[in-house]
């Protein structure tokens, strides 16, 4: 079943002289479950790309469907509720609350939308990130694999419909990253989370079931 479907996605920033085409016409389709890799060089468009699937930005044209529904349809508040819950986002730096525990973390989109956390789905997911013994810890005394992990326990807590993981390997050295991607994996396999992975590494890339290659703002290849 199609969960993704992206239409002529383009993003153009600045005008005239100083015009920049950051997208160029993308269309895309994702089937529910699938783990799908974006990659290209910096300054290909992915980043962008990501953010529009996410609804973080506007496009300057096209049309972007997550289960069935046109998210730039949404006002502004919408949107963003619609963010919260139906869309996991898991950043390259992290972006954890200092002063907020492993748990208060993980917990944050729930507790933004006033939802009950289930103690017994958090503690399946501190098992699953294997942070059981870390729950109370804050970032500061987190490894940076510890820290990017209960990010994607953040992710998860609402059972998005769709993970969108920007570079989530990108500040982490090679047995952290490695971890990192087999947890994207494993919850990819056991729970049948769709997830798209942006990364410039095409090793971390061959996790996923489907590659897509982006250039210049266009998907150049599969």
């Amino acid at each position: 079943m199609e969960i993704l479907r992206v239409e002529d996605l383009t993003k153009i920033y600045g005008k005239d002289s100083t015009q920049v085409v950051a997208l160029d016409h993308v269309s895309i389709s994702v089937e529910k479950g699938e783990f799908v890799a974006i990659v290209g060089a910096s300054g290909s468009g992915k980043s962008t790309l990501l953010h529009l699937l996410g609804g973080v930005d506007r496009p300057t044209s096209g049309k972007v469907f997550i289960d069935g529904k046109d998210i730039y349809d949404f006002d502004d508040d919408k949107l963003a509720i619609f963010r919260r819950r139906q869309v996991g986002l898991i950043y390259q730096f992290y972006n954890l609350i200092p002063i907020l525990n492993v748990e208060e973390n993980i917990e944050l989109p729930l507790s933004l939308d006033n939802r009950e956390v289930k103690p017994e789905k958090l503690e399946a997911l501190l098992k699953l990130l294997g942070l059981q013994e870390r729950r109370n810890h804050l970032p500061n005394e987190l490894s940076g694999g510890q820290q990017q992990r209960t990010s994607i326990g953040r992710a998860l807590i609402t059972n998005p419909t769709i993970i969108l993981a920007d570079e989530p390997t990108g500040n982490l050295d090679s047995k952290a990253s490695d971890e990192i991607v087999n947890l994207l994996r494993r919850s990819n396999r056991e729970y049948g989370q769709t997830i798209i992975m942006i990364t410039h590494d095409m090793e971390i890339a061959k996790y996923a079931d489907r590659i897509l290659k982006i250039e210049d703002g266009k998907i150049v290849g599969e």
